[in-house]
């Protein structure tokens, strides 16, 4: 399954691109750690990242959590996913995404975050996207402006981000 954009495209990891997927997260280890929960030396391994690909493929086979890279020009400039897929009367998925340092500023996360948020609601049937920004990241709460999200709400002390418990401001789109 391929989402392409006019700048992007996004799709499921193959197992065979842990290497590229190792080079991106070495190459951008430094720029995204302000953004990411704290990594120990381990997640920065090709067998990590083999694991990670691994286990997001079946996740995706068992409707828990959709994982994509996302491309420009066949190569990977950054990650998106619907993580912690909640169906019932709920039917919602927590949005992640992060773009290299090299390609930040282009607009590729603003139109990969279209196309998932496209997949969420038309190939997935979710009802709500959710997403949660620490408040100095302007740049991703402008990405979530962009593609119609709502602000819901603030949340103290939210997440573990870098080894320090942030606050973020929380985000919503639903398919109406």
């Amino acid at each position: 399954m391929e989402l392409r954009g006019d700048k992007v495209l996004i799709r499921p990891l193959a197992e065979e691109e842990a290497p590229a997927a190792l080079a991106f997260m070495l190459e951008n280890r430094a720029f995204l750690a302000q953004w990411e929960p704290e990594r120990n030396e381990s997640w920065f391994t090709l067998e990590a990242q083999r694991f990670d690909i691994e286990t997001a493929l079946v996740d995706g086979n068992a409707d828990r959590r959709y994982s994509f890279g996302i491309f420009s020009d066949g190569e990977l400039v950054g990650r998106i996913a619907l993580n912690q897929i909640y169906r019932g009367i709920f039917q919602n998925s927590y949005l992640g995404y992060s773009i290299g340092e090299r390609w930040n500023g282009r607009g590729f996360a603003t139109e990969a975050v279209e196309l998932a948020v496209r997949f969420a609601f038309e190939e997935a049937g979710l009802h709500r996207v959710q997403a949660a920004v620490m408040p100095r990241n302007t740049a991703s709460i402008r990405v979530l402006e962009k593609n119609g999200f709502r602000e819901e709400g603030f949340a103290v002390n939210y997440l573990r981000i870098n080894g320090a418990w942030e606050d973020h401001r929380i985000f919503a789109r639903t398919s109406d």
